[in-house]
């Protein structure tokens, strides 16, 4: 049962971390144009960790299932932000907590699930609760 738990929430939090981070790489592919280009930096300027004004900004700006991976995706990462606060590169800023991300969630998770189906059974599941009877010889 923990097993299972454990793997869904690994393949869960990987997909979601994976299309975060493919969003944004169609996003910058998309982007050609200098003007294209400059919208996106003001738009993602915060990369995970974006401002409540950001926030509002690129609300407007997605729809609604974009949206909701962004902000799930915000929260998966929010832990790996501090590795690159210095970077320049929106593309630093993005992949990096995305490697580290997948590697938490999905070695990481996959790891523990793989861990709790090679735990011993619980001792009660051996003892026999039957009380051997007593026949005189």
């Amino acid at each position: 049962m923990l097993e299972r738990l454990l793997r869904v929430a690994a393949t869960a939090c990987s997909l979601l971390v994976l299309a975060g981070w493919s969003l944004f790489a169609v996003d910058e592919v998309r982007s050609a144009s200098d003007a294209t280009v400059a919208e996106l930096a003001s738009k993602d300027r915060a990369g995970i960790d974006p401002t409540p004004a950001d926030e509002r900004q690129r609300e407007r700006l997605n729809h609604a299932t974009r949206e909701s991976v962004d902000d799930v995706n915000d929260v998966l990462l929010a832990p790996f932000t501090a590795f690159v606060d210095g970077a320049g590169s929106q593309w630093v800023q993005r992949s990096v907590p995305a490697l580290l991300g997948l590697l938490l969630y999905g070695f990481g998770l996959g790891y523990l699930a793989r861990y709790a189906r090679s735990r011993p059974a619980p001792l009660h599941r051996y003892v026999s609760t039957r009380v051997p009877s007593r026949t005189q010889p």
